[in-house]
């Protein structure tokens, strides 16, 4: 009775890693035992078969596992990098878009100045580029990359997009300073297409937010001009060459004199991203001398017109 006691003792205090030493040595010794005898018989392979069929399942599980966690690792590592060279691609092509965008908006701009060209092919005139502009969004005053080296003086014209521009009012030898007909202080001599009727375009920051101009002292006795009217740069005024396309007649109405007319211009002119301009490198004041001096009676007449147009240039 106390040796059983003592061999339970003994087993209840063995260690586990005992009992799978001791285990593992009984496998491989069954496994030897019937490779070594060639014993066939039903119980030992079924005995056999209970301890070796486990271990085998569970090393295949195991390496089932290793091999598909590798194939998972591997999996995971072809899309990074097929997402690294989607990335690529799409990085490309955004570059390439961008410059595409970018072409495309420069060639615009180009076809434009050359219908400008085409359109006031009579006046001289060079291509120059904004360099830089007084602070706010809009370009009522700024500098361009062309100056007496180039030709320009003070009261060139400047027209771009559809029409005109403003004015040259500072040269250096390589820059001049444009003040555009959206300035506060700009007054332009104007008239009607149809009409030929005479008014003074007035620039003014807060109603081109509208991309309007304003107009007044419009004279339209016969009440013809209307919405959609064309307004040009007069014959009779002192700084513009005749005939620059200023804008569309948005709003007409009778002034509180009850003689004149005010109104509103719609400009086809994007004065909130200009790039480009054209110069007119021959000023009003270049033709009316050449007429004064085939004519001399024609000096007095450019006077009284002088006279009439106020603070208009």
């Amino acid at each position: 009775m106390k040796k059983l006691k003592k061999f339970f003792r003994f087993h209840i205090h063995l260690k586990s890693k005992h009992l799978l030493a001791i285990m593992t040595f009984l496998c491989i010794s069954a496994i030897i035992a019937a490779l070594a005898s060639g014993v066939t018989s039903a119980p030992f392979q079924e005995a056999a078969g209970m301890l070796v069929i486990p271990f085998e399942n569970s090393i295949a599980r195991i390496g089932q596992w290793v091999t598909d966690v590798h194939s998972s690792f591997q999996d995971k590592q072809a899309l990074i990098d097929a997402n690294e060279e989607l990335q690529a691609t799409v990085d490309t092509l955004t570059d390439q878009n961008n410059i595409l965008i970018q072409d495309q908006a420069e060639l615009t701009r180009l076809e434009q100045l050359y219908d400008l060209d085409e359109e006031y092919s009579d006046y001289p005139k060079i291509a120059a580029r904004i360099i830089s502009k007084d602070p706010g969004n809009w370009y009522d005053t700024f500098i361009i990359n062309r100056g007496s080296n180039d030709g320009v003086r003070v009261d060139n014209n400047v027209i771009a997009g559809k029409g005109l521009v403003g004015i040259v009012t500072e040269v250096g030898s390589t820059w001049a300073t444009v003040r555009a007909i959206i300035d506060d202080s700009s007054n332009v001599s104007a008239m009607t297409v149809s009409t030929d009727d005479n008014c003074v375009v007035e620039g003014d920051l807060e109603l081109i937010d509208e991309g309007k101009l304003r107009f007044t002292q419009l004279y339209d006795q016969e009440d013809q001009v209307t919405v959609g009217e064309r307004i040009v740069t007069s014959n009779i005024s002192e700084k513009y060459v005749e005939g620059l396309f200023i804008g569309y007649v948005s709003e007409v109405e009778l002034d509180t004199n009850n003689l004149t007319k005010k109104g509103t211009i719609v400009t086809p002119v994007d004065f909130q991203h200009l790039k480009d301009v054209f110069v007119i490198t021959v000023n009003k004041q270049d033709s009316i001398q050449g007429e004064g001096e085939t004519d001399g009676t024609e000096g007095s007449g450019t006077e009284e017109n002088g006279v009439q147009e106020g603070a208009a240039e």
